[in-house]
């Protein structure tokens, strides 16, 4: 193989890598945009029902300390790691914690939704979110003066 031959090949491997990246990226970001409709149709139907809010709480990455948040809304999981907030945004509520934390609290900055829970973890378990939000909503009509379940909008 000649020099000019090499980098030819190369440039080529370097486009593949790029369009590779590329697609990757516009599917991801298809999926939080699709996630995202998915949590503003919860809150919408949380908030028609009147299903309650609760003061949010995270928790230390060694899941030991719990960290006072400004945050209201609804927990996804029953591990209480990830939420709604009233807002509309999507949170992960495990933080780095420490003195500071435990004094002042923290502020849990929002991330993008992902259509799927837990895809990815090591224990093999993962689950949709629109499964989890719906289960949240169902739930939560258990009580007096529940209504109808709406279905959640389908991607």
């Amino acid at each position: 193989m000649s020099e000019r031959d090499g980098r030819e090949w190369r440039e080529r491997q370097r486009q593949a890598v790029r369009a590779h990246a590329d697609a990757d990226a516009r599917q991801r970001a298809t999926e939080h945009a699709e996630a995202a409709e998915l949590v503003a149709w919860f809150v919408a139907e949380a908030t028609r029902r009147g299903l309650p809010t609760t003061r949010l709480v995270a928790r230390g990455y060694d899941g030991r300390g719990r960290y006072r948040t400004r945050l209201t809304g609804w927990y996804v999981d029953r591990a209480e790691t990830r939420a709604v907030d009233v807002a509309g945004r999507f949170h992960l509520l495990t933080v780095p914690g420490g003195l500071r934390a435990r004094l002042f609290g923290v502020d849990p900055q929002p991330s993008p939704a992902p259509l799927i829970v837990g895809a990815g973890g090591r224990d093999g378990e993962s689950i949709p979110l629109r499964t989890l939000l719906n289960r949240l909503l169902d739930d939560g009509a258990d009580g007096p003066g529940s209504t109808t379940t709406a279905a959640a909008p389908r991607g």
